[in-house]
């Protein structure tokens, strides 16, 4: 009995071996792939050991190296200066200038001026003009004498009043040059002031006597005088021949001593 069960015992693992040794002798079970497919066949290519020396140039330098270009500082020239000329200006007149006087015509109008050679009782000249035409300083010179108020009544007739509204300057000639019957005497002209030639000394009218005729200046040519006497300041000089000259741009003094 016991011999039996050792025989079966037997069979039993020799069975058992043989199965294991069929399993592992069958083949594998393949997967089912299209009939389109086919395989594809990879090629293994060693890599190459190749000194770095001898690499292309994308290879040894992989990362470059950037300089960034720097723009030079550009040499900077100096600017040329512009040379701007100083403005030429005429100062103000203080004390006697040491250039030779300048005269001009005593009257500015944009109307008609006349006058005659002849005045009718003493050395003067009337020049008929415009009301308001302009009464300008013959040449440089200071003020003497200034009429602000027309106070002249005829039924009186005072000489010392006759010019109505009337100025009168000492040039730095020497000379005194009166100009009287204006309409109005030009702000800030009031004695002792300094005047420069054709400087508006006032405006032409028709005050004192002159109120019954034609408008026009007075203007007298004498030496200086006193603020009361009046009758030398209207006129001792003739000033015809002298306005002609001023007229036509000369510059004429006058002479004191003389009668015209």
């Amino acid at each position: 009995m016991l011999g039996r069960l050792i025989t079966l015992c037997g069979l039993v693992l020799a069975l058992a071996a043989c199965g294991d040794q069929s399993a592992a002798s069958a083949p594998a079970p393949q997967p089912t792939t299209p009939a389109t497919a086919q395989a594809v066949a990879v090629t293994l290519v060693p890599r190459a050991t190749v000194p770095p020396t001898q690499l292309p140039t994308t290879v040894q330098t992989a990362i470059p190296t950037v300089i960034p270009t720097v723009p030079a500082t550009p040499t900077l020239k100096p600017a040329t200066p512009t040379i701007i000329a100083a403005a030429t200006t005429t100062p103000a007149i203080v004390g006697t200038p040491a250039h030779a006087a300048v005269h001009v015509f005593p009257v500015q109008s944009d109307g008609k001026i006349s006058y005659a050679r002849f005045h009718h009782d003493y050395p003067a000249a009337d020049l008929f003009c415009p009301i308001g035409s302009i009464f300008v300083a013959v040449t440089d010179g200071v003020v003497d004498f200034v009429s602000g108020e027309d106070v002249w009544d005829p039924k009186v007739n005072d000489g010392a009043t006759r010019g109505g509204l009337s100025v009168a300057i000492i040039g730095d000639d020497g000379v005194s040059y009166y100009g009287s019957h204006l309409s109005q005497v030009a702000g800030g002209i009031a004695p002792g002031v300094r005047v420069v030639a054709g400087q508006q000394l006032g405006l032409t009218g028709k005050s004192g006597d002159a109120r019954f005729t034609d408008a026009h200046l007075h203007f007298g040519i004498s030496h200086p005088t006193t603020p009361e006497d009046w009758e030398v300041r209207r006129g001792e000089v003739s000033p015809y021949d002298y306005l002609r000259a001023w007229q036509r741009g000369e510059d004429v003094t006058p002479a004191l001593m003389s009668d015209g």
